[in-house]
């Protein structure tokens, strides 16, 4: 033990935490890393450029662009950051072999057999996701369509993602979220609020109903306020995708570049979590709006984690990041905010929220208010180290050493 963390475990000691403690714990919790990161939400399907309120900025090279080379990518990536870990794939990372190209809505389980492949040998989950996007039947409404035939075929999709999560599921031992995000909406204002959300209500249920183990896929819905092109009007709104999640008993899920400005996810989360048995959260950064920048260690990502651990039920939180980033090295995005969410965690398991919790139902703000200022100068960065000592992974800025050596070697060259 060095001397800095020594110095810290006493420090933390002295409010009540074992810092010991809390960097085993921290190990355990698994964060979701999205694949779309990796090439800038491409995938292997569709040769079509990103639609839907999708855009990806910046032409950074060495972005991925076939199977193998995202699968090196990541598997640079996670080994810079210690913990548990899942794999988050969209749809149209599918993998095709002699010359197949099924549409989405033929997708089979045996396309993703390569990705099965890299998490077992890795003893990684896999998270999914249906791309409803970046398709020509995409282009106007998807599950929420007047038009019955392309209604018919986004549940068909859906149907055939709930089948390849269980295969996810049954072949890593780990249960598989599949979430449905669309992004069917109007750019002006709509004279029908309600045909499509009830479209989308009737979608919704006949995918529900096609009969999945519920034990081993966990639905989620997640909601938007607008996007690129649909300024005026979403039909997945909040208000939507809550009430659909909770009166049907799947999973309701919050990404914290979905909403309003003045509206923060770590307000919600101790709400959703009296009614609902778990909550899934996609984690990003919003600049004005959904823009999806690299998650940075910064107030509302802290406030966020402090909401996940003073709950008591962080292991009915399910993590996953979601941001894609083309106007800087791609592997060094995932790794920033892999790394920082995982301290915006380690944050918030050293804090004494029970204290704290005590003192406001007592009415000692004043000492609640001093005790929270002192924490923030505790010797944070000596118990992060530690953590990553422990972990085998790099301190400080080495990590970003290591990124520069592979973009040389190898995302230059390609």
């Amino acid at each position: 033990m060095n001397s800095q963390y020594k110095y810290a475990k006493e420090k933390y000691a002295s409010i009540g935490i074992d810092t010991d403690a809390v960097i085993k714990k921290l190990r355990t919790v698994p964060i979701s890393l999205h694949c779309w990161q990796g090439d800038d939400v491409h995938g292997f399907v569709s040769g079509d450029s990103l639609s839907g309120g999708i855009q990806v900025t910046g032409n950074y090279p060495g972005a991925a662009r076939t199977p193998a080379e995202l699968m090196a990518d990541y598997d640079f990536a996670l080994r810079l950051d210690g913990g548990a870990h899942k794999i988050n794939l969209h749809a149209i990372y599918a993998v095709f072999e002699n010359g197949e190209h099924p549409d989405v809505d033929e997708l089979l389980p045996r396309h993703f057999a390569p990705w099965v492949k890299f998490a077992k040998d890795r003893g990684l989950g896999i998270d999914f996701n249906p791309t409803c996007f970046s398709h020509p039947k995409a282009e106007k409404w998807t599950l929420c369509s007047p038009d019955e035939e392309i209604r018919k075929f986004w549940v068909r999709h859906c149907v055939a993602c709930i089948r390849i999560s269980e295969y996810f599921a049954s072949e890593t031992g780990v249960p598989c979220v599949m979430n449905i995000w669309i992004p069917d909406g109007m750019k002006d204002v709509p004279a029908d609020r309600t045909g499509p959300r009830a479209r989308y209500l009737k979608s919704l249920d006949e995918i529900l109903g096609c009969g999945y183990d519920r034990e081993k896929v966990i639905v989620t819905v997640e909601s938007k306020v607008f996007g690129i092109g649909l300024e005026s009007y979403t039909s997945g709104s909040a208000e939507f995708t809550l009430g659909y999640a909770l009166s049907r008993g799947i999973t309701p899920l919050m990404d914290n570049g979905h909403y309003h400005p003045t509206e923060m996810v770590s307000d919600k989360i101790s709400s959703l979590l009296l009614y609902s048995k778990k909550l899934a959260l996609h984690v990003t950064r919003p600049v004005r709006w959904d823009s999806d920048h690299v998650v940075r260690f910064d107030d509302e990502t802290k406030e966020i984690a402090k909401e996940i651990v003073a709950s008591g039920r962080m292991d009915d939180v399910i993590i996953a990041l979601d941001y894609f980033d083309g106007s800087i090295n791609r592997i060094a995005a995932w790794v920033l905010g892999l790394r920082n969410f995982r301290k915006a965690l380690l944050s918030a398991m050293l804090t004494p929220h029970e204290t704290y919790k005590k003192l406001q139902d007592e009415g000692k703000l004043t000492e609640l208010l001093v005790r929270q200022e002192e924490l923030k100068t505790f010797p944070f960065s000596a118990v992060w180290d530690e953590y990553c000592e422990e972990c085998g992974v790099p301190t400080g800025t080495a990590w970003f050493d290591e990124i520069e050596k592979y973009e040389r070697e190898v995302l230059l060259k390609r």
